[in-house]
C-alpha cells in the first residue's frame, strides 16, 4: 500500500501532497504487527517521500527548509506508528482481562468455556481425548467466617498457584466462580488424569495444612475419549461426580471415563 501511494505522489508531483495517506498503511501495521514493523514501515515511508521529492527537485532539495520537513515527517509517521502499536497493546490487555480471573490470575468461566469448546471441535476432528476436572473447596466458608475475607482470597489465590504448577502450559487452570475451580488437560485420557488429578489433590492439600487452613477439596473428574455434543455436558458430567463426593464424605476424587464406566 505505501509503495502505491508513493507510485501515486510521483505521478501527481508537488502540486498536491499526499502525506496524509501515508499514516494509513504505518498505523494499519503498528496496530496488527506491532512495535517494530511499525518502525520499519514508518521510516520506509518517510525514505519513499525522501525519493520523490529528490527524484522531482534534484539539488534544489537540499535547503534547510526541505530537510525540516521530512525529518517532522519521519517524526509524525514513528508517532502514528507509536499510536497504532499501543493500541494494539491496549487491546490485547483488555481482550486479557476479558478472560482472566481478576482476583486468582486464573482464566475465567468464559475463557474455559470457549477454550473446552475448542477442544471438543479438535477432538471431534482429530479423534484426541480430553479431560476436565472439577474442584470445590470443602469448608471454605469457615476460612472467612473465622479468619476474614481477605484470608479467603489469599486461598483462593493459592489454589490457583499450586494447580497452575502441577498442570502443563498447554492445560488450563479456571476459576468459574466462587470457590469452584477446573481445569483441562489436553490430550488426556483417564489413567493419566488420575495421576495429575492425584498429585493436585495432594498439593492442595500440603498447602492447607501449612497455612492450618481447614479446606479439603472434591474433585470430580469427566474423561472423553469420543467428544461429547457441548461444553455444558462435560461440566455438568464433571459436577455430578463432584457432587457425588460431596454427598459421600467429600475430600476425595471421582473419575469417569465414557465407555468405561466411573471409577473412584
Amino acid at each position: 500500500m505505501t509503495i502505491a501511494i508513493g507510485v501515486l505522489d510521483h505521478l501527481i508531483g508537488q502540486s498536491v501532497s499526499l502525506r496524509l495517506f501515508y499514516l494509513i498503511p504505518i498505523f494499519v501495521v503498528a496496530l496488527f504487527a506491532g512495535s517494530r514493523p511499525g518502525v520499519l514501515i514508518a521510516v520506509a515511508s518517510a525514505g519513499v517521500i525522501y525519493a520523490i521529492d529528490f527524484a522531482q527537485l534534484g539539488y534544489r532539495y537540499f535547503f534547510g527548509a526541505d530537510l525540516w520537513n521530512e525529518a517532522a515527517t519521519l517524526v509524525i509517521f514513528l508517532l502514528a506508528g507509536r499510536i497504532g502499536s499501543s493500541l494494539k497493546t491496549a487491546l490485547e490487555r483488555e481482550q486479557a482481562l476479558a478472560r482472566t480471573d481478576y482476583l486468582t490470575g486464573a482464566a475465567n468461566r468464559r475463557a474455559f468455556v470457549e477454550t473446552t469448546g475448542n477442544e471438543i471441535s479438535r477432538a471431534r476432528r482429530f479423534g484426541r481425548p480430553f479431560t476436565v476436572g472439577y474442584i470445590d473447596l470443602d469448608n471454605f466458608k469457615t476460612v472467612n467466617d473465622r479468619f476474614g475475607h481477605s484470608t479467603g482470597d489469599r486461598l483462593l489465590r493459592l489454589v490457583a498457584e499450586v494447580t497452575r504448577r502441577n498442570i502443563r502450559a498447554v492445560d488450563m487452570i479456571a476459576r468459574l466462580g466462587g470457590d469452584e475451580f477446573a481445569i483441562l488437560l489436553t490430550e488426556t485420557e483417564d489413567d493419566a488424569a488420575r495421576v495429575v488429578t492425584d498429585r493436585i489433590q495432594s498439593q492442595l492439600l500440603e498447602a492447607m495444612r501449612q497455612y492450618s487452613w481447614p479446606v479439603t477439596f472434591s474433585i470430580g473428574v469427566a474423561s472423553y475419549v469420543s467428544p461429547p455434543k457441548s461444553v455444558d455436558e462435560v461440566l455438568n458430567k464433571a459436577d455430578e461426580l463432584m457432587y457425588s463426593v460431596k454427598r459421600d464424605g467429600k475430600n476425595r476424587a471421582a473419575y469417569l471415563a465414557f465407555g468405561e464406566g466411573t471409577h473412584e
